[in-house]
């Protein structure tokens, strides 16, 4: 199970860093890819920052959860998914569910539960960890 989690843990953390580096260094591309419409510099700048921090960020949590083995890197990982599939959820309420967007929901609980499966198998190795 150890090997399962670390090849999925890993395989997530290498999927966000990617994106958010594309989100990065070709925001426009992501953008179209994404249905966002930056308006001008700043909705450029909004891509990069807030997609691709975001995308960098979980891809490190897991990165650093995977090589420390500290599960709370995994919880935070899995936490910020969680946040953005919520997100959606509302959105699913209040405009009604696109296709687009359910698929991509779908593909973050994905994500929660692979981040949470591995939180769980790889537990914190350090003893003063609580």
């Amino acid at each position: 199970m150890k090997i399962a989690a670390r090849i999925l843990v890993g395989l997530v953390a290498l999927f966000f860093v990617a994106w958010g580096l594309r989100f990065y260094f070709a925001p426009q591309a992501m953008a179209v890819e994404f249905f966002v419409t930056p308006l001008d510099p700043g909705g450029l700048s909004t891509v990069r920052g807030d997609l691709g921090g975001m995308f960098v960020a979980v891809g490190a949590f897991a990165a650093l959860g995977l090589r420390s083995g500290y599960a709370r890197w995994l919880t935070a990982a899995a936490a910020i998914v969680g946040a953005v599939a919520f997100g959606r959820l509302i959105g699913f309420v209040v405009d009604g569910p696109a296709p687009t967007a359910v698929v991509a929901f779908v593909v973050e609980l994905v994500f929660v539960a692979i981040l949470i499966f591995g939180a769980r198998t790889l537990r914190d190795v350090s003893p003063t960890s609580a």
